[in-house]
């Protein structure tokens, strides 16, 4: 009697290779996954970084803004202008000269 032919792969051998294409799968996906995550983590401190160098930015524009301000009120003080106005040969008029004009009532 000749021995019983077998046809295609094995139960068990099926079994196995459903398996080990199913992990090789689920070892794909996690690799994917953790990459997107690294990916994502990278993004995030790029930002924060840039973000940091824009708050730097923020304070020194502010201390140049302050800065200014104090030149600006330093040059329009009265006695600056009185000053530049002496050494222009500027006096100021005196008060008996002074008038006012009726614009007319409401």
């Amino acid at each position: 009697m000749a021995p019983p032919r077998r046809r295609g792969v094995a139960p068990r051998a099926r079994a196995q290779s459903r398996r080990l294409t199913g992990g090789i799968v689920w070892i794909s996906l996690f690799a994917v996954l953790l990459t997107g995550i690294v990916a994502l983590n990278v993004a995030v401190l790029r930002t924060n970084m840039h973000v940091s160098r824009l708050d730097k930015q923020e304070l020194q524009l502010r201390a140049e803004n302050q800065a200014l301000a104090s030149d600006l009120s330093q040059a329009v003080s009265a006695r600056r202008i009185e000053s530049t106005a002496q050494k222009l040969g500027l006096v100021p008029a005196p008060s008996t000269d002074t008038s006012y004009l009726d614009l007319g009532q409401k």
